[in-house]
């Protein structure tokens, strides 16, 4: 007899680890089945946030901003060093460490909260009696387990480019970019969006020199245009970026050792480049490979998401999805609390997720990282809104650190003074936005923030200010 569940979560991302725990704490039998490998060819949970994307991502980033500080900024602090060197194999190895005692900690959460782990690919089989029967393949053996509810969970993969398969030797999807084993002399990368730009810094301050190419006639054309434009002049200035925007690929032809990209750039030149590796980020689709037999209509959109209503519910009985699976941003964070939502849901509760207040990040070194509507949709949208803008230069805290690029924006309706967007360039700006979000959740106004006591000196200081700044009475500018 086939193994009973009352919840099978398939996915052990962020989105899918979550809705198995909450469900497991809600008094359900429950099952997630992943099939996500290690290096070293082992079960991983975590998807690929914890083990190719966010979590490595960010220890990368952390090594590389390090070396640029030894490089180029101790010294204003009267700190010399001599001899410096930095291990390329050290850093990976740290980043894999990192990443194996958070995929770890996974395991021992669903171990404390009774969560049964399988191990393989999960397909829906077919549902009978109300209840759903799903195979799990594994690498030695095939087994069919059983529950009345399912959430899918399996994310996104990297979007290739046609007839140009990710080989991470030479062409790099986010995985490759993570484990390049040595710096390149001439790295490319196609795409300047989060992945393009995270990983472009971390190899230019390692020495890499780094173009990337973007399609788009502008550059990061979802941000804030204030946020875009400060980002751009720093990442090409200061850090040494060389982005073209408006481009388009003629051809790309990989090598022995290096790839050939020919593209027209914005002006209409034609350009020959030879990159020693190159790492393409154009997107992400949603992983919904082999998830159904051919018996099961599984509902998907014209771009192959999974189709669900407001409560991530699908038109299958008791078959839910989350994350990037599904509609609305691909964001780790978005889809753990929709994993939430779910397992609250199948548990007769009401929770609510307003997309609205999902905060967006970009980790590079300055962070970026924004909540709301950014001022063009609220000129598209006409929408009377007025601002305020401070800058990170007269800040006491970001002076000490010595990062005083950029600055935080806060937009407010004119006549109701409720905040309708939060965007920040600058130091820990992925930690600062945490506080506009509460704001915006509780529907808060531009002078809730200015009342507030910040503490002095803090970087947070510089959200004071600029809330201050909507009504015109900023006191440090």
């Amino acid at each position: 007899m086939s193994q009973q569940f009352d919840v099978i979560v398939i996915g052990a991302g962020p989105g899918g680890y979550v809705a198995a725990i909450r469900a497991a704490q809600l008094g359900f039998k429950t099952a997630c089945i992943d099939e996500f490998k290690s290096k070293e060819g082992k079960p991983s949970l975590g998807g690929t946030c914890l083990n190719v994307g966010c979590i490595p991502s960010k220890a990368l980033l952390e090594s590389s901003e390090n070396w640029e500080r030894i490089e180029h900024k101790f010294a204003a602090h009267g700190i010399t060093v001599e001899g410096a060197r930095f291990d390329i194999k050290k850093m990976l190895e740290r980043k894999d460490g990192i990443v194996d005692k958070l995929t770890g900690g996974i395991g021992f959460l669903f171990k404390k909260n009774k969560v049964t782990s399988l191990f393989g690919h999960g397909k829906l089989l077919s549902n009978k009696d109300g209840r759903w029967q799903v195979e799990v393949a594994g690498a030695d053996s095939t087994e069919v387990v059983e529950a009345t509810h399912v959430i899918l969970a399996t994310g996104s993969v990297p979007r290739a480019l046609p007839d140009l398969p990710f080989d991470n030797k030479l062409i790099l999807d986010n995985e490759g970019a993570l484990s390049i084993p040595e710096v390149p002399k001439k790295l490319g990368v196609i795409g300047a969006g989060v992945i393009g730009l995270e990983m472009g810094s971390v190899w230019k301050r390692l020495g890499a020199d780094v173009t990337i190419l973007e399609a788009a006639p502008g550059f990061l054309l979802a941000a804030d245009e204030a946020i875009a434009k400060e980002a751009q002049k720093i990442f090409t200035k200061d850090l040494g970026l060389k982005i073209n925007t408006g481009i388009k690929i003629a051809a790309i032809k990989p090598g022995k050792s290096n790839v050939k990209v020919t593209y027209t750039d914005s002006e209409g030149k034609d350009i020959n480049e030879t990159f020693d590796k190159l790492i393409v980020a154009v997107g992400r689709q949603p992983n919904t490979w082999q998830l159904a037999a051919d018996g099961v209509q599984l509902p998907l959109d014209e771009r192959g998401f999974v189709v669900v209503d407001g409560n991530c519910r699908t038109a299958l009985p008791n078959l839910w999805a989350v994350g990037d699976v599904v509609r609305g941003p691909m964001l780790a964070h978005k889809a753990s609390e929709e994993g939430v939502a779910v397992a609250e849901r199948i548990a007769g509760q009401h929770p609510h997720i307003d997309f609205n207040t999902v905060p967006w990040v970009i980790y590079t070194s300055p962070e970026m990282a924004w909540v709301g509507k950014t001022e063009q949709q609220l000129k598209k949208e006409g929408v009377e809104y007025r601002k305020g803008q401070f800058p990170f230069g007269p800040n006491g805290r970001a002076l000490g650190l010595g990062e005083v690029a950029g600055f935080v924006k806060m937009l407010a309706d004119a006549k109701t003074d409720r905040i309708l967007g939060v965007h920040i360039i600058g130091p820990f700006a992925s930690e600062l936005i945490a506080e506009a979000v509460v704001a915006m959740e509780f529907n808060a106004s531009s002078e809730d923030i200015a009342r507030i006591v910040h503490a002095h000196p803090s970087l947070s200081e510089s959200l004071h200010e600029a809330a201050l700044g909507v009504d015109k009475r900023s006191l440090h500018s």
